[in-house]
């Protein structure tokens, strides 16, 4: 079956299921709703509980009505991210409008900054991502991929710099707030993480930074996208390019299949606030920010097959079950505490535009040129290394992947969304304070 055709029965399937029983958060709509009017009375009598209980009960449900808008509407949900942006730009739109009571939105701001949710759910993100890979694939296919995945970033640099210079822009704006953000992994494993890096090492708050991030991972999931479709049709012209989709001859992916286990759950969360603890500890002593020395830390055990399984299995499900559960509150508190709609409006220009074409261009030619040079296919090279570095994480790797009709790459579009996520937090934390001390 092709891509279309599956794509074609996807949304069969989809339109058959909302006709017959809609449901939000996995409940169905009328207890939904209940829990939302709830919300809503507290919220106008001023009885909102505050803290946490009343923080992550806006959070989630707000967060999940507004990605389930998201993940319905065409355009959206097609080339802008779908729910995560909507969730995002949804809530920062609240506050733009007044339309939050004050204390509503400082008790979510102050629950994600202070209350440390955020850094809880990047714990689990990092942890949970590297030690769920196969060891083996980091050994095997990382030696040989990361060269690809690195010159994407190089070239992705350049082009952005290169075009930035010719546009007026500043070359390091451009690779700092513009390129390094679009390459890293999304949302809440690139842009939010990064702002903070950026906070410590550059001194404005993390919602400036957010604000101008935002537009920039939205735009360079479209041209992801689209540059992906383009591919797949160059790959017709040039059949030799293609491996279609196969990376290279002889090097194939397996998935792990994974039992959930509701009591490795406990052991997950330890795991994830231990390593998290752990690049703390190391910050004090080593000249890197902690979610980077966090990712080493982790990288490093799980190569040398020192966690054991059980714990690298437990990380894994605890991942799922936060990611599951709780990613879209934690993108509209996202957009509550970091995002500053007025800013964003500001932020997107013609010159803006084409700084992230020349980012996601470039990130797709430096991987297919230097993927050829180590025996990858260059078509899907291109895609992986480069384009599934250059979308949001997750939901753009199935977007990409779609238009290049080629969903068997999804193992390597994984690498890139997970490794390569956390590679560019590596890079920013090295790179920031050389294009900007003093």
């Amino acid at each position: 079956m092709n891509g279309a055709s599956t794509q074609t029965l996807q949304d069969t399937q989809c339109v058959s299921e909302t006709a017959s029983s809609l449901r939000i958060f996995g409940l169905p709509l009328p207890l939904f709703f209940i829990a939302f009017a709830v919300m809503a009375v507290a919220i106008v009598t001023d009885t909102l509980p505050t803290g946490m209980i009343g923080a992550l009960l806006v959070m989630v449900i707000l967060g999940e009505l507004l990605g389930f808008i998201g993940d319905r509407l065409p355009l959206v949900k097609t080339y802008l991210g779908g729910g995560a942006i909507v969730a995002i730009f949804g809530a920062a739109a609240l506050v733009y409008l007044n339309w939050l009571p004050a204390g509503v939105t400082n008790n979510v701001t102050t629950f994600m900054q202070d209350g440390g949710f955020l850094n809880f759910y990047i714990a689990a993100l990092i942890t949970g991502s590297i030690l769920g890979m196969d060891s083996k694939v980091l050994v095997k296919v990382g030696s040989r991929y990361a060269l690809p995945l690195l010159c994407s970033v190089a070239f992705a640099g350049l082009f952005a710099m290169a075009v930035g210079a010719l546009l007026g822009f500043s070359p390091q704006d451009a690779l700092v707030v513009i390129t390094l953000p679009i390459m890293g992994g999304g949302m809440g494993a690139g842009a939010v993480p990064m702002s903070q890096i950026y906070e410590q090492l550059l001194g404005q708050p993390a919602s400036y930074y957010i604000s101008i991030l935002v537009p920039a991972l939205a735009l360079g999931n479209v041209f992801a996208i689209i540059i992906a479709g383009m591919l797949n049709g160059l790959a017709k012209r040039f059949p030799s390019w293609t491996g279609n989709g196969q990376m290279m001859p002889g090097v194939e992916i397996e998935e792990r299949e994974s039992v959930f286990d509701l009591s490795k759950l406990g052991i997950g969360l330890v795991a994830a606030l231990t390593f998290f603890a752990g690049g703390e500890i190391l910050g004090d002593v080593v000249p890197l920010h902690p979610y980077a020395l966090m990712i080493i830390l982790v990288a490093l055990l799980k190569i040398t097959n020192v966690v054991p399984e059980s714990v690298n299995e437990a990380a894994s499900q605890w991942f799922q079950f936060v990611a599951k559960n709780w990613t879209f509150a934690l993108l509209f508190g996202i957009g509550i505490a970091y995002t500053d709609l007025g800013q964003v409006i500001d932020a997107i220009s013609l010159t803006y535009v084409l700084i992230v074409f020349a980012v996601v261009a470039g990130a797709a030619f430096g991987a297919g040129i230097v993927g050829k040079l180590v025996g990858f296919y260059p078509i899907e090279s291109a895609i992986t290394a480069g384009l599934c570095m250059a979308n949001m994480g997750g939901t753009g790797d199935v977007a990409v992947l779609s238009a290049a009709r080629r969903m068997q790459l999804m193992p390597f579009a994984q690498i890139s969304s997970r490794l390569g996520g956390a590679l560019i937090l590596l890079i920013s934390s090295i790179i920031v304070p050389m294009f900007f001390a003093g």
